[in-house]
């Protein structure tokens, strides 16, 4: 019997042997550090649980469009196949699939998203990347601070400023850590959307049909206007070295009165580490003089790398990180705007973050940066111009005259 027991052991352990192992599918999402990362962590685990073969593990880096894009740029040049779903600035998926990097969904229909997003996702009647959460800037405000000195939501930059000197006169000494407003200066992606927001507010555009189509007095009315927030002491002197997440950080010490930032500022503004928990206001961006309301329209897209070895499974997962019951949960548990209009509306979605019930409005006539291939060197053209501008370098009348003269060269 022993004689017999051993051999059927050693059988055992023969087809043992020869079964291969249970292959797992190790998949790596790149995600923006300043979007969440911990929440979108929370959804991979429960992707995972319902997909037993696929381990996702997150990797992050860049706290701006550009420092993420230039290390993206640099991964996807090389060919490199470790990342395999890519988390894209909404600038950036007509520039990755020209380039060849990212794979289409050529079945997709993107038609339940929100128009602006179906639009940005779609080249050549195909999808080339999916919506992961939507965005648009918006003024944010203490609310304490307004309701104390009866002041309503600014609708105009002069306004602002008139509520930003009259907050500071009241509260004196007290007010000598808090800045008037906090924006973008820096020669990052956000400046574009600096120069853009009262340019736009006079009802002008600058890229139509591919082609230039600016106006250089009201360059110069844009670009004086946040010259002065920091000639009138409305915002601090070096406003030239602040990034978006400068802005957010600021504002939740609580030393800014008015910030404009993203969407995701949000949640960190109501965080338990926040000074300004339960006091913040949200408002439409203001604008200049007579104009119209304007806002710059952001947002995040999913691509899957073309150099991903699991082509099959990096879509999938990219389709369901952007489905409708992820983005709901995005919205409840990480104040990212959603991609779905009914999501709006949604009882959970407006018990955790009540301001979503206007930002709809926003969102949907939010304006894009100008479309055009040669995206990335009309986006340092503005961008370094403000900066120069705001540092003091350049006047706003020279500003204007070198973004015309070198957007000329490029979008001949």
């Amino acid at each position: 019997m022993r004689k017999r027991f051993l051999i059927r052991a050693a059988l055992g352990a023969c087809v043992l042997a020869a079964t291969p192992a249970f292959a797992e599918t190790q998949l790596k999402i790149f995600v923006s550090s300043q979007h969440q990362p911990d929440v979108w962590r929370q959804e991979l685990d429960a992707y995972e649980a319902k997909n037993p073969g696929v381990k996702v593990t997150i990797e992050t880096g860049g706290n701006t469009s550009e420092t993420q894009a230039q290390y993206l740029n640099t991964v996807m040049s090389a060919k490199d196949p470790n990342l395999d779903v890519l988390m894209l600035d909404v600038i950036r998926p007509a520039q990755y699939a020209a380039a060849g990097w990212t794979t289409h969904f050529p079945e997709k229909d993107l038609s339940v998203y929100l128009p602006a997003y179906a639009e940005a996702n779609t080249i050549g009647g195909e999808a080339v990347a999916l919506p992961a959460f939507a965005d648009a800037m918006f003024l944010y405000y203490r609310k304490d601070l307004l309701d104390k000195y009866g002041i309503a939501p600014p609708k105009t930059w002069d306004e602002l400023k008139a509520a930003a000197q009259k907050v500071a006169a009241g509260e004196g000494s007290a007010a000598a850590d808090l800045q008037g407003l906090s924006f973008q200066g820096k020669a990052i992606e956000g400046a574009v959307c600096t120069f853009l927001l009262p340019y736009w507010s006079q009802g002008k555009q600058l890229v139509k049909d591919g082609k230039l189509d600016f106006d250089k007095e009201a360059a110069v009315r844009s670009l004086a206007l946040w010259k002065s927030f920091v000639d009138d002491g409305i915002a601090k002197k070096n406003i030239s070295e602040v990034a978006t997440d400068d802005t957010r950080k600021e504002f939740q010490a609580g030393k800014v009165l008015f910030a404009i930032n993203w969407s995701y500022a949000w949640k960190h503004f109501q965080g338990p580490e926040s000074a300004v928990a339960g006091k913040v206001g949200v408002a439409r961006l203001p604008a200049l003089g007579t104009g119209e309301q304007s806002s710059c329209l952001g947002g995040w897209e999913f691509g899957v790398s073309a150099y991903s070895q699991h082509q099959d499974e990096a879509k999938k997962l990219a389709e369901y990180l952007s489905g409708q019951e992820v983005s709901k949960y995005m919205a409840v548990n990480g104040a990212l705007l959603p991609t779905y209009a009914s999501l709006y509306g949604d009882p959970d979605v407006l018990k955790s973050a009540p301001w979503f019930a206007e930002a709809l409005p926003v969102v949907e006539t939010a304006r894009a940066r100008p479309v055009t291939p040669r995206y990335n060197e009309v986006s340092e053209v503005i961008r370094t111009t403000v900066n120069a501008v705001l540092s003091g370098v350049s006047t706003p009348e020279e500003g204007a005259a070198q973004i015309e003269s070198r957007l000329r060269r490029i979008l001949r």
